[in-house]
């Protein structure tokens, strides 16, 4: 019977997990005999490193139609490559959020949907994800099941060229020729188990002509990363100016050396407390409070004039007389956001009566993708992992000790962070002593740069470090190139060796996070 097509309410969006039994379904009809469905761990890891390439069509709340995408780099994609090289059985180890290309992987409609036209709006939806990354463009690896009709006849080159003038009907080139994509060559082996295509697809390339180069330094990526750490003695400032010559000195002196970022430690205005009642610690922070959007401001204007991005370390802030410890970034564009602390610790909240935020960020930057856990946080590894599933190359650490005991459990957790997530990990503590200032009044630091372990970085897999408990700078390059040899072709590659088949973490907080500006 003939569909009304009044009856029908489509949608594009993005996939959800909820959506994966719809979409089993689909790829089970549309890819018998060819691998089927994937696996709903295989989904998750899909959803996880590329949520904003997995689009489908629904209507009326039903999956209908589904496009899945990756982002490579075509620089190493092999010329033959076949399918199994881009999806690496469910791991999809090419996708690079650093890449310069979309690669469809995927393409399924719905038996009783074919012929409404939604592949074409599926291709619309994956340009403009294309322009909108500022991308080159979309590569696909193309089936071509009218072949098997004209195989003893001709080759796939000849076939190709025949669909292309028109002269044979290819339900699937055919589409894609009329979605402005170009074939540059045909592929042998793509897909073994095609027998429809004989194992060969076209490699077809749609170009976006929006496309603009991507700048370096300022304005683009970097690979090569200068990181500099402020390891702030803690002293008594007579007032909120005194402590401002004290950063901007840092900053200063740091960018003189043409750094692109400067960490500093956690709590490093707590030498202002002298200046409030000892004796009602909570007030004596909520005090504290009280400069944190000054500071803020003040040093979002010293990362423009230094060029040069600052970790804030982390401030107190108050919201509706709610105590949070809070880590601003501010970006040597004029921007800035922030990251909640989220554990807090005993001490914290029996003392000054701190709480915890409600939202993991990642931070994109001049420099890539980066992630801040301040102190604590540092020693919950889940947090980590999901920044790393999100694409982060560095997380940056602000923290505050006050024993070497308490300091080595933030260092030996940073070093297993770098290890497990296969990222570079700075930490950066305050040194020096505080009579006047209760809770506060020892520290203990020793700030580093630490790296992966394996070939390609330094046998301790420290970049650098200070020296204990002194107060000094630490400026050290990384290079972000090697994190991405490391994943492909490490010794051991603790991402992507992860059993999914049997475990996952999962954010479960769905509420409003709390307002930063």
């Amino acid at each position: 019977m003939e569909k009304n097509i009044l009856t029908h309410k489509l949608k594009t969006r993005n996939l959800q997990h909820s959506d994966y039994n719809e979409i089993r379904s689909i790829m089970e009809v549309s890819y018998a005999g060819m691998g089927g469905a994937w696996t709903k761990g295989e989904f998750s890891t899909l959803l996880s490193l590329f949520p904003e390439g997995q689009i489908c069509i629904e209507d009326r709340g039903n999956v209908v139609a589904v496009a899945l995408t990756l982002i490579i780099d075509y620089s190493s994609l092999e010329r033959d490559h076949s399918y199994e090289d881009i999806v690496s059985d469910g791991r999809f180890e090419s996708h690079d959020n650093e890449g310069d290309y979309l690669y469809g992987i995927d393409m399924f409609i719905r038996k009783d949907y074919q012929g409404m036209r939604l592949g074409r709006r599926l291709y619309d939806a994956r340009k403009e994800l294309c322009e909108k990354l500022n991308l080159k463009g979309i590569l696909v690896g193309g089936r071509i099941p009218g072949y098997s009709k004209y195989h003893k006849e001709m080759s796939p080159g000849e076939y190709i060229q025949k669909v292309k003038n028109r002269e044979i009907v290819d339900k699937v080139l055919t589409f894609q020729l009329a979605n402005d994509f170009h074939p540059k060559r045909a592929i042998r082996n793509y897909i073994p188990e095609d027998k429809a295509s004989k194992s060969h697809a076209v490699f077809l390339v749609w170009d976006n002509i929006f496309y603009q180069t991507r700048k370096k330094h300022v304005w683009g990526r970097k690979s090569n990363v200068r990181i500099g750490i402020a390891q702030w003695q803690m002293r008594q400032f007579q007032s909120l100016e005194e402590l401002l010559q004290q950063v901007e000195f840092f900053v200063d002196t740091v960018s003189g050396y043409h750094a692109d970022l400067i960490l500093f430690p956690e709590l490093f205005n707590a030498p202002l407390l002298s200046r409030y009642n000892q004796e009602d610690p909570p007030q004596a922070m909520r005090h504290l409070a009280e400069y944190t959007e000054r500071l803020r401001n003040e040093m979002l204007q010293m990362a423009v004039n230094c060029n040069i991005n600052i970790v804030a370390g982390s401030l107190p802030k108050s919201i509706n007389n709610k105590l949070y410890n809070v880590s601003f970034l501010c970006r040597r564009d004029g921007t800035w956001d922030a990251q909640y602390k989220l554990h807090i610790t005993p001490d914290e909240k029996e003392y000054w009566g701190l709480r915890g935020g409600q939202e993991l960020k990642i931070f994109d930057t001049d420099i890539g993708k980066i992630g801040i856990l301040i102190c604590y946080d540092v020693e919950f590894p889940e947090l980590s992992r999901m920044l790393a599933d999100k694409g982060m190359k560095i997380l940056l650490v602000p923290f505050w000790t006050d024993t070497q005991n308490g300091y080595l459990r933030i260092r030996r957790c940073a070093q297993a962070r770098a290890i497990e997530n296969e990222c570079y990990v700075a930490i950066s503590g305050s040194v020096g002593n505080l009579p006047k200032v209760k809770n506060m009044d020892i520290q203990y630091s020793q700030s580093a740069i630490f790296t992966p372990s394996d070939f390609a970085f330094p046998h301790d897999a420290v970049a650098a470090e200070t020296t204990p408990n002194t107060e000094m700078t630490l400026i050290a390059d990384i290079d972000l190139d090697l994190l991405k040899e490391l994943r492909k072709h490490g010794s051991v590659r603790n991402l992507d060796s992860r059993r999914k088949d049997l475990y996952k973490i999962e954010w479960i907080y769905s509420g409003l996070p709390l307002t930063d500006k």
